[in-house]
């Protein structure tokens, strides 16, 4: 557990919850008081803890916060230029900073995508006002993200200037970023002794094929001729960028990560980027909580082959394993074989399908139907009268 990570020592023989969001049904937060109500009525002599958990993505500033660190809430740019209030996690001098709380596909007016234009300025403000707070540790989730500019809004959001051959700053986006002549830096905050740590998945490099525009432009709403501009956009982008930082990163694994907002944070911010799932366990305190626990119940929307890669889920029955807790698993639905939850050290898994076949059903009904799952979850593995 890191040194600013609070400390809730967990009563013996408890129940620790603990599971990941289900996507576009129930955060991770709302998924954990699902769990808890069922159990409670199913178990109500049985100690719970909910913690849940996060990858870097959606969530991650909510799972802090639910972990007992400080919410600081503040008006930055979305992704379009509007203004939304996005939050930040603080403890001590450690920060949690969300890419989706202020740059994120849900901060699109109406959900249209804007792949050109979309712009993480505002989750450089966000990290900014980490750094006005005194936070000398920062741990930024990059996913989420709308936007595919390669983290140059996030240069500007901390201060920076992006400027076009008559001197004037540039619009915001990818796109725009073919016309960019200079950088202007004086206005960035001094970040020395400030370390930066990156959740995400490791992912390509900044450019070609797979890159930041050939991977997520197309999530992100662009067709094939954008795909094309963004790269280019991104290309004059990093021959600046790293001639005005004196680093090279955009070949470096993740350089590419979040539409190329890994690339600034690495070039500009001297960071480092380590697995999601695993850097945030250790940031929650997880495996404090997970100390004297008789069971862990994690979870997420589907539990698949690809939750092998590295999914929450597994990372969470990885190291409760390491403190001698059991695990189970809840998911809107379920494609793995009884060996292959064996190997991925979880006991068990219920899936919201099993009980609801419906899709739209089930994701509307998500909670109540994991509140229904609980049942299964108490007779099998909190049998009445057990210590």
């Amino acid at each position: 557990m890191s040194a600013d990570s609070p400390s809730h020592p967990s009563p013996p023989s408890h129940v620790l919850l603990a599971p990941d969001r289900f996507p576009g049904a129930l955060t991770a937060a709302r998924a954990a008081r699902h769990l808890a109500a069922g159990l409670r009525r199913a178990r109500p002599d049985v100690a719970l803890v909910e913690l849940p958990v996060a990858d870097g993505g959606d969530g991650t500033v909510e799972a802090a916060v639910t972990a007992g660190w400080r919410r600081v809430e503040v008006e930055v740019c979305g992704p379009t230029g509007r203004p939304v209030t996005a939050r930040l996690a603080l403890n001590g001098t450690s920060a949690v900073v969300e890419l989706a709380e202020a740059s994120g596909l849900r901060r699109l007016p109406g959900g249209r995508p804007r792949p050109l234009t979309a712009s993480s300025v505002g989750t450089g403000q966000l990290l900014a006002h980490a750094v006005r707070l005194g936070a000398r540790r920062i741990v930024l989730g990059l996913g989420g993200g709308a936007c595919t500019d390669g983290g140059a809004g996030l240069v500007q959001g901390l201060g920076g200037r992006l400027l076009d051959a008559l001197g004037k700053d540039l619009p915001p986006g990818g796109a725009a970023l073919r016309s960019l002549h200079a950088l202007d830096l004086r206005g960035l905050p001094d970040m020395s002794g400030i370390e930066v740590v990156v959740a995400a998945d490791s992912a390509g490099p900044l450019l070609g094929r797979t890159g930041a525009a050939a991977v997520d432009g197309p999530r992100r709403g662009a067709n094939r001729d954008e795909v094309r501009l963004l790269d280019a956009g991104l290309r004059r982008w990093a021959d600046l960028a790293e001639a005005a930082a004196r680093r090279a990163a955009r070949d470096l694994p993740g350089a590419g990560t979040a539409g190329g907002v890994g690339f600034a944070a690495l070039t500009f911010l001297g960071a480092t980027i380590e697995p999601g799932p695993a850097l945030m366990l250790d940031l929650l305190g997880f495996a404090e909580k997970a100390r004297g626990a008789r069971l862990v119940v994690t979870g997420e929307g589907v539990l698949d082959t690809r939750s092998l890669r590295g999914s929450a889920p597994v990372h969470v029955a990885r190291a409760a394993a390491r403190a001698g807790a059991p695990v189970v698993a809840v998911a809107g639905r379920r494609g793995l074989t009884g060996e292959q939850l064996r190997k991925a050290r979880i006991q068990a898994a219920y899936a919201l399908a099993d009980i609801e076949p419906d899709d739209e059903r089930r994701v509307r009904r998500a909670g109540p139907l994991l509140e229904q799952l609980t049942v299964a979850i108490a007779d099998e593995w909190l049998p009445r009268g057990a210590p």
